[in-house]
């Protein structure tokens, strides 16, 4: 079988090889140097082993783990006509990325496709004006990535949709849930949906209408709770698109369409609090609380990914 390239060495790109690993796909792990792509290897297996191996890779020990993947410096490495799949995980710098996607431009044999990862930036701008932008295209995970099986697979401006369908197949072959985004618009799909939520609910922080801790519990108790057994579409399609719509009437022109992030939430990052990472964001976070809570978020997700399996 011939081996998923991931470009970086960051958490991002430990996580993806691991779902890769996990359904003994083999990776190669390709950094600046092999010192980091080795101990991105020795991560990525690791998470592999927490969410469970399948496949032939399954009664492997670490080291056998290990020796049966690749790693090495991008700027060295010569076997791409090994690959099937090669996927960019570095730092959201948009001259890197294009730097990068230049390199392989010239570098991978045309039939095999290429993907970043980015959370921002656009396909058809990283790859713009590179002679093999067709077999570019976008391919956003969420993070923790081994385990959220959302991957948004993104068309630029110049992406054959062949190239799309095979990447998107790959993934339900290793258990992701792949959706198709038919243009290369800011925040791709999830984030855009995301986003819209996440205005309304800080400006409903900011005119005093409910608190973090309220929206949070308002969020996954009611329609949350729901969505992790269908989604939004579905969920309407149950419960009859006319209740829906009459209720829309009455809120949509009652709904926040700032687009500027609320003064509340400018302060706070002006004054370093940007959440558990500072140690405080809207509410001050100790040393325990941050373990105890992210504990229980690893085995809520895991829940939650069981949940999802139920056919």
């Amino acid at each position: 079988m011939k081996n998923v390239v991931i470009i970086g060495t960051g958490t991002m790109a430990a996580g993806i090889a691991a779902g890769f690993i996990s359904q003994s796909v083999p990776i190669a792990i390709l950094g600046r140097c092999k010192e980091k792509s080795a101990a991105c290897l020795k991560k990525a297996i690791l998470l592999s082993k927490k969410i469970g191996i399948n496949g032939a890779n399954a009664n492997k020990n670490d080291a056998e783990l290990e020796i049966s993947q690749s790693h090495g410096e991008l700027s060295s490495w010569q076997e791409w006509d090994q690959s099937q799949w090669v996927i960019e995980t570095v730092a959201e710098d948009m001259s890197l990325k294009r730097e990068i996607f230049n390199e392989l431009d010239k570098k991978v044999p045309p039939h095999i496709p290429i993907g970043s990862n980015s959370s921002g930036f656009p396909i058809s701008k990283i790859a713009d004006g590179l002679k093999t932008a067709n077999r570019m295209l976008g391919a956003h995970y969420f993070m923790p990535a081994e385990v959220v099986p959302l991957v948004e697979i993104v068309l630029g401006e110049k992406t054959d949709i062949r190239f799309a369908e095979d990447i998107c197949n790959l993934y339900r072959q290793i258990q992701k849930k792949p959706v198709l985004v038919k243009k290369d618009i800011p925040g791709f799909l999830a984030n855009r949906i995301q986003h819209a939520l996440m205005r309304e609910a800080l400006s409903l922080v900011e005119a005093g209408i409910a608190t973090p801790e309220d929206i949070d519990d308002a969020v996954r108790y009611s329609f949350g709770f729901r969505y992790a057994a269908v989604g939004p579409m579905t969920q309407k399609e149950i419960s009859g698109w006319d209740g829906m719509a009459n209720a829309a009437r009455e809120i949509y022109p009652s709904l926040s369409n700032i687009t500027t992030l609320p003064s509340q939430l400018e302060k706070l990052m002006q004054s370093g609090k940007t959440g558990m990472k500072a140690g405080e964001g809207f509410r001050k976070w100790t040393p325990e609380e941050i373990e105890k809570t992210t504990e229980a978020y690893s085995k809520r997700l895991k829940a939650a990914f069981d949940v999802l399996s139920i056919q």
